[in-house]
């Protein structure tokens, strides 16, 4: 029997199976939001207490690592999982989530699902972002310097503001449409800076959140997509185009919050909540299709894939 074949006749769930992991929580959905914001407070108020080279570094990554946890709470909310309310669900994705680091709900929803749609096909909007892979060990490291330096950052949020200025209209029609298109990044970051000037701490806006988003949260976010889609097998076969990365607890504070590791099994089942990504991956390696799944052992292992034999 090929991959394919597999694919299509093994992957299967019971119908108690079924309705477990389809069952959403506002509860848990939105506790999983809080958390991301707790541990971003508890960083700020850590380098407010304690100052120093140390506790920048290690606080700017955690807080760095919970802006790509909002994005992903921000995805599960696209797929309409994150709660069980529609109204609910699509206002915390888009208000108290991905708005904060400029991921816009409703203009991901379409792009995404034609990702889920044509997976690693020639019609997959996110195929540029595995395509180029693997790469040199000196292109790879460019890429690290750049999401590092800010560059990246900078340049995708510069050309994010310049397609919602379009080309089109007076400076003040160019500007309405800006804020139109932008008003959850701009509004949730004011009562940010809102909240930090009333705590007499405005400049952890800059050092806290602004830095963090330009770096650590583009390495994380490049580490991800790398680690999703890139060099995986049989790009037909829905078991061996997409991965999952078995992160260790250092990894899921950083490059793998919320569960994002369990990729495959988030586009086998793309009904599923994140927090239940777990048990679907028990259920599919119950049914002993391990050796027929794309799985890695850990993001060193992955990025070593990425790179081109020396």
């Amino acid at each position: 029997m090929n991959e394919a074949n597999l694919t299509d006749m093994h992957v299967k769930l019971s119908d108690a199976e079924n309705d477990m992991l389809r069952q959403r929580s506002d509860l848990i959905g939105g506790l999983l939001v809080l958390h991301a914001w707790t541990v971003i407070g508890i960083c700020m108020y850590v380098f407010v207490c304690w100052p120093n080279p140390l506790t920048f570094l290690v606080c700017s990554a955690l807080i760095g690592g919970r802006q790509l946890g909002l994005s992903i709470l921000m995805h599960d909310a696209a797929h309409r999982v994150l709660m069980r309310q529609a109204g609910l669900n699509d206002f915390t994705g888009h208000w108290l989530a991905g708005g904060a680091v400029g991921a816009h709900m409703y203009a991901y929803r379409p792009y995404h699902l034609t990702h889920h749609r044509h997976t690693q096909q020639d019609e997959d909007p996110d195929l540029v972002l595995s395509r180029p892979f693997p790469v040199s060990s000196s292109s790879l490291w460019r890429k690290v310097w750049r999401d590092l330096s800010g560059q990246t950052g900078y340049k995708q949020r510069l050309a994010q503001w310049r397609a919602g200025l379009g080309d089109e209209g007076s400076t003040m029609v160019r500007l309405q449409r800006l804020w139109r298109t932008e008003k959850a990044l701009f509004l949730t970051n004011l009562v940010l800076f809102g909240f930090l000037w009333a705590c007499d701490q405005p400049m952890l806006f800059l050092w806290m959140w602004c830095l963090p988003l330009l770096t650590w949260f583009q390495l994380f976010s490049r580490i991800r997509n790398i680690a999703e889609h890139a060099v995986t097998g049989d790009r037909h076969n829905r078991l061996r185009n997409t991965r999952t990365t078995f992160a260790n607890h250092l990894e899921r504070w950083f490059v793998a919050p919320y569960w994002v590791n369990y990729h495959l099994e988030h586009h086998l089942f793309s009904f599923v909540p994140c927090w239940k990504l777990k048990t679907a991956h028990s259920i599919l390696i119950e049914q002993g299709l391990a050796p027929h799944m794309e799985l890695t052992p850990g993001y060193a292992a992955v990025l070593r894939k990425a790179v081109h034999p020396q």
